[in-house]
Order: structure tokens, then sequence, then C-alpha cells
């Protein structure tokens, strides 16, 4: 027994080194890129808190007041995504990328570097979005934290970690692009939306963010799918445009069941909207909604409900 123990461990560190011997060695330069040690821990200490420490901690507390800090927060978001996005296109998307088969380049040119650059920073701010589901901890909004908001806030940047230490750019990274444009207006959203009630007048698309979201996905899913009808494509590492049209596709499913029950059957809005909720219509009821964004609710004085993840 203990020499197949031995054995077995011999074998995870021979694959462990094979699938770490074929990372872009530009991307290792960066914070947390030299192995997933440390991406996977902070990850883990992510869960424990939201699903166990921190629901015990504030059981006999009262919730916190963030709205400065969530003020703040979501509108450095917004900046952050805005310039990731505007990063993507000058890398390569509005230049020397065809939109269809682009392949990583791995050169050391000041154009691919940038490109790694934003990859990088893109991953990070995955990291950063973590503090969405620790406000709603600490607002003690527990049944916000639901299975998709922490499915979500977890699978992406790990996900991401190993996508952008093999392919930091070409045609995998239009995911990335998409998502950070979407998150410029998510974000816009929860910030106004924090601010208080004053400015609920000026929300009333809150309802479509979801539907960003579904259109998001359906993007993402077209443009990985391009690949399978090419004729030739010499992008480096298909198996990330396979996840990718799978990823798409599984929460453009996810979320098109939120909003039949959020918005056609009414059964996740405040019970006083649900009778005016008929026939898939969002309602305003107090300043509160729920919305579906990164599989978690942001409510009370605008916060809605917070899927992402793309």
């Amino acid at each position: 027994m203990l020499r197949q123990l031995q054995e077995l461990g011999s074998h995870a560190v021979d694959i462990y080194d094979f699938l770490l011997a074929g990372a872009d060695p530009r991307i290792q330069k960066y914070p947390l890129m030299q192995n997933p040690i440390a991406m996977s821990a902070i990850l883990l200490c992510y869960l424990f808190f939201v699903m166990y420490l921190g629901p015990r901690m504030m059981a006999n507390r009262k919730p916190f007041q963030l709205k400065e800090a969530m003020i703040v927060y979501n509108f450095s978001l917004v900046a952050l995504s805005t310039l990731i996005v505007y990063e993507f296109l000058m890398s390569g998307w509005t230049s020397t990328y065809t939109w269809q088969c682009d392949p990583v380049d791995t050169s050391d040119s000041p154009e691919a570097l940038r490109m790694v650059r934003v990859a990088w920073l893109f991953w990070f701010s995955k990291i950063i979005e973590l503090i969405d589901t620790l406000f709603f901890v600490l607002r003690k909004k527990d049944g916000q934290v639901t299975f998709l908001h922490i499915f979500h806030h977890s699978f992406m940047p790990w996900t991401w970690w190993w996508g952008i230490i093999y392919a930091p750019g070409g045609m995998g990274s239009f995911h990335a692009m998409v998502n950070s444009s979407v998150h410029i207006i998510m974000y816009f959203y929860y910030g106004l939306a924090a601010a208080g009630p004053r400015f609920q007048k000026f929300l009333w698309w809150k309802k479509y963010m979801t539907a960003i979201q579904l259109t998001q996905f359906v993007l993402v899913s077209l443009h990985a799918t391009q690949y399978y009808f090419m004729d030739s494509c010499d992008y480096q590492f298909p198996m990330i445009l396979h996840l990718i049209w799978m990823y798409g596709t599984f929460f453009f499913v996810l979320f098109s069941n939120f909003w039949i029950q959020a918005y056609v059957k009414g059964k996740r809005l405040p019970k006083q909207d649900v009778k005016q909720s008929m026939n898939g219509t969002a309602v305003h009821a107090n300043g509160k909604h729920e919305n579906g964004i990164n599989g978690s609710n942001r409510q009370e004085n605008g916060n809605s409900h917070k899927m992402k993840k793309a």
C-alpha cells in the first residue's frame, strides 16, 4: 500500500511538472503566476470564509453598513474594467487581429507584451471581484450567496489562471474582452445603485442586466465556435476554445433559468412585487429589486442580483 501511494504521488508530481512546463515564460514574471498554489490558496480561503467562517462570525452581529465602501469599490471596478477593455483593443483586437482565427503572439514585441500584461490584469480583476461576496456576508445577505454566485466567482479565476498561463492572448482573449465590457455596465449600475434611493429613477434598465449577460455568453460561444468551421486555424491551444464554448453554453442555460424564474414566474422577486411581475415585466418597489448578474442578489438601495462572470 505504501509503495502504491508513493507511485501515485510520483505520478502526481510528474503531471504537475508537465503542466507547468508548458507555461508561457512571459506571464510567469507576474505576481501569483509562478505556480497555482498561491491562487488556489486564495480561492480556498475565499470559500472557507463565505461558506463557513463569515456566516458564523456574523451570526450574532448586526449587519455592517458599507455604503461608502461599496460606492468606491464599484466605481473603481468600472475604471479597471474600462482600462482592461482599452488595453485588449490596443494589444491586437483593433490592429493585427482578424476577429476570426487569431493565434497567440509569442514574441517579445511591445504589442505582444502588452497583451500578456492585460491578460494578467483581467485575471487579477477576478481576484478583486471576490470582494463582492464578502460584502454579502458582512451585510448578512446570506440568501444572496447562492451556489451559482460562489461557483462563478471561484471557477472563473481558477480556470482563467490556467488559460493565461498557456495562452495570454489570441482568439481565446475575446472572452475576457467581452466580459470586461459587460462589467463596465454592471459596476456602473451597482455604483449608482449603492449611492441611495435618489438614484433609483435612473436605474429603470436594471432588468436588462441579465439580458446583457445572456448576450455576452452568446457572443463568446459563437466566436469560439468559428474554430470548428474553419478549413485551417493555427491557434495553438484549441482546448481553451473547447472550454470557452462549453463555459458560455453552460452559463447561458443557468442565466436563462434565472431569467425565467425571476421575470417570467416572478419567484425571485420580493413578495410585494410578484403580482406586478406578470408577463416578464420587471418592477421597482421601494428601491428593492433582484437582478441576475454573477449568480447573486444585491438588494436594498440598489444592490441588485449579481451573477459575472464571464
